[in-house]
Parts: C-alpha cells; sequence; structure tokens
C-alpha cells in the first residue's frame, strides 16, 4: 500500500511538471497560434541558469530568480526576433524556424558549457522526507513541487479569466485584427505572453534541475510530453493543460512503476520487463489517441 502511495504522489509531481512547461506551451500556441518547437530550449535555459548560479553561489534562492529571468529574456527576445516574423506565416515555416532555434540553443548551450552534465544540490532544508501516510515517507521538495503546481494553476486562471490582461488576452485570440482597431498593441500583449510561457518553460526547468541532471538537449524529450498533454487537454485551454498533465504524469508513473511485475505474472522476467518498458513508454501515446477519438479538440475546447 505505501508503495502504492509513493507512486501516486511521484504521479502528481510529474504531473505538476509537465503542467508548468505545458501551460506555457497551449498559451502560445493557443492564443498565438505559433507552433514553437524551441519551448523545451527555454526549459534548458532555466534549468542551465539555475544550476550555474547555485555552483557559482551556492545559494539555490539565488538560482530561482536566476533561472526564471534568463528563461523570461530568452523567450522576449526569441519572440521579439524571431517570432514577430511568423505570425502570419504558415506553421511549416513556424516549425522549421523553431526547430533551427533548437539547433542554435543546443549548440551555444555546447560552445559556453560543455557536454558534461550539471547537478544541482538542494539545501539541507529541502533534502528531507516526511510522513504524508502511515509508514509513508516522501521528499519535501517533491512536495514542494506539488504545491507550486498547484498555486501556478490557480494563478494563471485568475490571470486568464478575472483579470484586464487576461481579457485581452482572450479578446486577441479570438479576433486580434478587432482588438488592434480599438486601439491595443497587441504586439505587446503576444510579447507578455511568451514572456509569460517562457518563465513558466524555465519554472519547470530549474525545479527538474535536482531530480535529474542539467544537460545539452534536456528539454527535446520533455516537450514530446508536453505535446501530448496540449492535445489532451485542449489547445489553448489552461484548464485543459492542468487535466491532461495530471493525467499523463499519474499515467506514466503507474505504468512504468507497476506493469513490468504484473507481466511478470505470465512471462519470464527478462521478457516481462522488456515488454513492460516497452508498453509503458507508448502507453500516453495510445491514451492521446483514445481522447482524440473520443474528443477530436481535446478534454477542454475553451480558453482558460
Amino acid at each position: 500500500m505505501s508503495l502504492v502511495v509513493e507512486q501516486l504522489l511521484n504521479g502528481v509531481q510529474f504531473g505538476a511538471m509537465l503542467f508548468l512547461l505545458a501551460a506555457g506551451l497551449t498559451l502560445i500556441f493557443g492564443i498565438m497560434g505559433i507552433i514553437n518547437l524551441a519551448h523545451g530550449s527555454l526549459f534548458m535555459v532555466g534549468a542551465y541558469a539555475a544550476a550555474l548560479t547555485a555552483s557559482k553561489t551556492g545559494s539555490f534562492a539565488l538560482a530561482v530568480p536566476a533561472g526564471l529571468g534568463a528563461a523570461a529574456c530568452a523567450g522576449v527576445a526569441v519572440e521579439l526576433l524571431v517570432m514577430r516574423r511568423l505570425y502570419a506565416r504558415d506553421h511549416l515555416d513556424q516549425v522549421l524556424a523553431t526547430f533551427g532555434l533548437i539547433l542554435f540553443f543546443n549548440e551555444m548551450t555546447v560552445i559556453l558549457f560543455g557536454r558534461q552534465p550539471l547537478f544541482v544540490q538542494l539545501p539541507a532544508a529541502l533534502n528531507v522526507s516526511v510522513p504524508v501516510a502511515p509508514g509513508v515517507l516522501y521528499p519535501v521538495y517533491r512536495l514542494l513541487l506539488i504545491g507550486l503546481g498547484l498555486a501556478v494553476a490557480g494563478g494563471l486562471y485568475l490571470l486568464i479569466n478575472r483579470t484586464r490582461l487576461g481579457m485581452l488576452v482572450r479578446a486577441g485570440a479570438t479576433n486580434r485584427e478587432m482588438v488592434r482597431a480599438l486601439g491595443v498593441d497587441i504586439r505587446l500583449i503576444y510579447t507578455a505572453v511568451f514572456g509569460l510561457g517562457a518563465l513558466l518553460a524555465g519554472l519547470a526547468g530549474l525545479l527538474s534541475g535536482p531530480l535529474t541532471s542539467v544537460q545539452v538537449g534536456m528539454g527535446e524529450r520533455i516537450l514530446i510530453l508536453a505535446f501530448v498533454v496540449v492535445v489532451i487537454g485542449g489547445v489553448g485551454s489552461v484548464r485543459g493543460a492542468f487535466f491532461g498533465a495530471m493525467i499523463v504524469g499519474m499515467v506514466d508513473t503507474l505504468l512504468r512503476a507497476f506493469l513490468p511485475g504484473l507481466l511478470r505474472n505470465v512471462m519470464a522476467g527478462s521478457e516481462a520487463d522488456a515488454l513492460g518498458a516497452g508498453l509503458s513508454s507508448m502507453g500516453v501515446y495510445f491514451l492521446m489517441a483514445a481522447v482524440l477519438l473520443a474528443r477530436p479538440k481535446g478534454l477542454f475546447v475553451a480558453h482558460g
């Protein structure tokens, strides 16, 4: 029972991490109409900036604003220098341009910092476990990630649905020409949305640093799952991104934890492990296909 509780919490924690990345992706894709394959590179920028700051200063508290600031600044620069030239272009041009950005960010990272992975040491206060259920100890840092994911979800919901900026963002997504005709600088709104999406990607990156190694290309692996989350939840829906991330995080974690063990009841151990690992990797894609068959626009289609 303790293993089940632990894996359920791991699924929620992984879902919270995916949400931070997918929320920015769905805002940019759904509101601005841009397919940004370089979103994972902004995830990497946040992780590297935080890891390098932590290694130079020894302070994780200073690493957090460094990661957020670096990712947000990189995102704004990308929007101003590249994305503004792509709004009127078709999706193929966007894919090619943002794929080029992936290569640029990866090569610049290798040139500046090399290929050696970086590891982030957690402060002592976060590097402990606390009881969450009878006989179950769970790391404080992972609980913090869950709390941050929930807080960001609530903040984004209020921003999109309860503020003037959110109203302008939703209006710009529906009819950008009308918003421009009313005297609103839609370009400034787009820059703000892109910067917010980059900041969320950077937050996900810097938070993932202590859990995994920080290395070149780390954003591409998780970006695929983030796109799965966006497709399942519904393009442009923050609420859809949240529920989609939780579903994907839970399904992926539970399959990897329990499917090989279940298969060992019907086949040899080595075969069960190999088949279980393969099926676990494909599980979220089967889930995405099933959702698209039932609801082609995803679970939620409204913005917010």
